[in-house]
């Protein structure tokens, strides 16, 4: 099994569960509770919606353990001073990583918590917990067209531009260096 939590200097980094994604999509009164974190009020960012959530539930489900750590993350920012800890954004992988080692990432940072690094520091936590894992080599990423600031956080993080996919996006890819074992 792969770790399930990571942390960077601001930020908390949580595998989701099928717990957490239950509440997240039918009673999401529980969801910060279960969290035990606040909420922005734009939740959920970008792409992360409602069907992302459904395919991440839907994965976790049939794939048991072996599946956690593979689909959703959340990003919850630390406490500090007044502030509590919030959800502030949501990326993670788009499943486990092919033969040859290649996975996918993907994030969206709420908009009141845009243009603070979180990002930047979400999708480092995204690489080191591939790199944790031992069985990424390689990580993908394909951000939204009209999101430049998306393309920088990629850039900041090792990845360089492949050229668009299919549908438009442009792609980004980085080599994985396992983390080797305590």
């Amino acid at each position: 099994m792969i770790p399930l939590i990571t942390h960077t200097p601001r930020l908390l980094i949580l595998a989701a569960s099928r717990a957490l994604l239950t509440a997240e999509l039918h009673k999401p009164h529980y969801f910060p509770v279960l969290l035990g974190a606040a909420l922005p009020a734009d939740w959920p960012p970008g792409a992360y919606n409602r069907h992302a959530m459904e395919y991440f539930l839907e994965q976790l489900t049939a794939g048991g353990r072996t599946a956690a750590g593979w689909y959703g993350w959340y990003a919850l920012r630390k406490a500090e001073g007044d502030t509590p800890r919030t959800l502030v954004g949501a990326g993670g992988f788009l499943g486990p990583p092919d033969a040859a080692g290649t996975a996918e990432i993907s994030y969206s940072i709420a908009a009141d918590w845009r243009g603070q690094g979180l990002a930047t520091e979400l999708v480092a936590g995204l690489v080191q917990q591939a790199a944790a894992t031992g069985m990424v080599r390689r990580l993908l990423a394909h951000p939204a067209a009209d999101s430049p600031a998306a393309a920088q956080v990629l850039l900041r993080n090792g990845f360089a531009p492949t050229g668009p996919a299919a549908d438009g996006r442009p792609g980004f890819a980085r080599a994985v260096e396992p983390a080797m074992p305590a």
